[in-house]
């Protein structure tokens, strides 16, 4: 399957998931439910003003004010629907290529974020193709873990490794590259991963909190 249907296919993965949840389930993203993710999710492709809050603080404030409206406002059944048919057609989204770059990461770590804040979740065997684009997808770790003062490796199965910052106390971070994208992007408490290096360092790190 190649990247721009690995979008898809996850985009219809995390979809169904939503709906065999239900509305007010938990999610691993911090006091969200799935009725809240949802809302993200359609907002995130919908509307291009709120954009900038994902990232800047200041603008922070009227992209949650727009995703609490769209929730509040919206039955969940149709938000899940709405994300589920795909970006409109002026969204950058809609083009495959940008989908695959911008979303195949996105979905699974959303898709993730609904199935493991349930109980008696169990990890997905992914296709080594999948593993592969999310071990690409790394790099993107840089952005999020850049400040913590620790200096981390990642290292997959085959020992391949990315340094995905400098400094500090040396820690690797072992697991699959699925486990791994959970781990860099914040969701270190669901993740299997292994740490080993220099022991401040691991303590820093699951001590800390971080997320994209």
């Amino acid at each position: 399957m190649g990247n721009e249907n690995r979008a898809r296919a996850e985009r219809h993965a995390l979809s169904d998931a939503l709906i065999d949840a239900g509305p007010d389930a938990p999610t691993l993203c911090q006091g969200w439910t799935t009725a809240d993710l949802a809302a993200h999710l359609v907002i995130r492709e919908h509307r291009p003003d709120t954009a900038p809050g994902v990232m800047i603080p200041l603008f922070a404030g009227h992209t949650e004010k727009v995703r609490l409206r769209v929730r509040d406002a919206t039955p969940y059944a149709h938000l899940v629907a709405r994300f589920r048919a795909g970006p409109p057609a002026w969204s950058p989204f809609a083009l495959a290529a940008v989908d695959a770059a911008a979303n195949t990461t996105e979905y699974f770590v959303h898709h993730e974020d609904v199935r493991r804040a349930q109980e008696g979740w169990e990890p997905r065997e992914l296709p080594p193709a999948f593993e592969e684009r999310l071990w690409r997808g790394l790099r993107m770790a840089r952005l999020v873990l850049r400040r913590l003062p620790v200096e981390i490796t990642l290292v997959d199965p085959a020992g391949r490794t990315q340094r995905v910052t400098k400094g500090g106390r040396l820690v690797r971070v072992h697991g699959r590259p699925s486990e791994l994208t959970l781990w860099a992007l914040g969701r270190k408490d669901a993740a299997q991963v292994e740490l080993t290096g220099e022991a401040e360092g691991i303590n820093v790190l699951n001590q800390g909190r971080w997320r994209l």
